[in-house]
């Protein structure tokens, strides 16, 4: 039986956020300080999550279990159904395997490509350079480089004044500098973590703010049929019809439901635990995974 559990009101932290991401992606806070302010917070459990990467995992777990909380290991991923961009997130899969491996080792060889072409378009009207961009990548190539490392140069450069100004600006989805990025299908994803042993789930599928064109029912039904383990249907970028939908989904799918802040320490106005998940829909996560919780 799905249990479908409300966001929670981030002062009585009964849960735990699934969705976060550090410096070794596009997060501003070490593995070792997300992992602090949760366990200040008082949330039950954390998640890491960066982009195409597992190389912030031994540093969360060293402080997890320093502290005492458990954690979720994870990884968001990058996809397309069509023509619609899709996130993935990755639970509690063998970072070992060779099929997952092999998809982040592409997957990254792709990001570089792509940002390198996407600063090439904006040098040629800003005062940024591959350099500039990663200089912004705090744990150097272990970063997985992408448009918020291009919007931290622009505003170390003084053009914008915040990230999230960069990206309402040349770093939009709709500049003339933006270029796609180069992505597995959502099929792949999810034949390939469950494949390594892990749980699947979309990341804010009905975010209207990322995606004129959502994922739609038969989409999800054909993921959900493939395998695919759950929708987070708790994030800030899901409206209330999208939350009714996607939970109508679950419900006919025996989805589960993952609730995530997407917090990314300064780089974005999220606030860790803003969005929680449920005990028991943890639990199962981590029965279904390959590998085992930390804490």
């Amino acid at each position: 039986m799905t249990r479908h559990v409300p966001p929670h009101d981030r002062n009585c932290a009964n849960g735990w956020d699934l969705h976060c991401h550090t410096v070794y992606s596009d997060g501003t806070k070490t593995p070792a300080e997300l992992i602090t302010l949760a366990h200040d917070l008082g949330l039950h459990g954390v998640a890491i999550t960066d982009h195409d990467t597992t190389a912030g995992w031994a540093d969360a777990a060293r402080q997890a279990e320093a502290v005492g909380l458990p954690l979720l290991r994870g990884t968001e991923i990058t996809a397309e159904d069509g023509a619609v961009s899709v996130h993935m997130l990755a639970y509690q899969y063998d970072p070992k395997n060779e099929a997952i491996t092999e998809l982040f080792r592409a997957t990254r060889l792709a990001r570089v490509e792509r940002a390198k072409r996407m600063v090439a378009r904006l040098a040629e009207d800003f005062p940024i350079s591959w350099e500039s961009v990663t200089a912004q990548a705090k744990q150097g190539k272990k970063t997985t480089v992408g448009r918020p490392h291009m919007a931290d140069a622009l505003v170390a450069a003084g053009v914008y004044a915040t990230r999230s100004d960069a990206f309402a600006g040349a770093i939009s989805g709709t500049s003339k500098y933006y270029i796609p990025t180069p992505s597995p299908s959502t099929h792949e994803v999810v034949r390939t973590v469950r494949e390594a042993g892990g749980v699947s789930v979309i990341a804010h599928p009905g975010d209207r703010a990322r995606n004129r064109v959502l994922l739609s029912d038969r989409q999800i039904r054909d993921l959900a049929a493939e395998g695919l383990g759950g929708l987070e249907v708790w994030h800030r970028g899901n409206d209330e019809e999208q939350r009714r939908r996607l939970l109508g989904l679950a419900d006919e799918l025996g989805l589960l439901v993952t609730g995530g802040s997407d917090w990314h320490g300064a780089g974005k106005p999220n606030l860790l635990g803003e969005n929680l998940t449920d005990d028991a829909t943890v639990a199962e996560i981590v029965r279904r995974g390959a590998i085992p919780l930390v804490g």
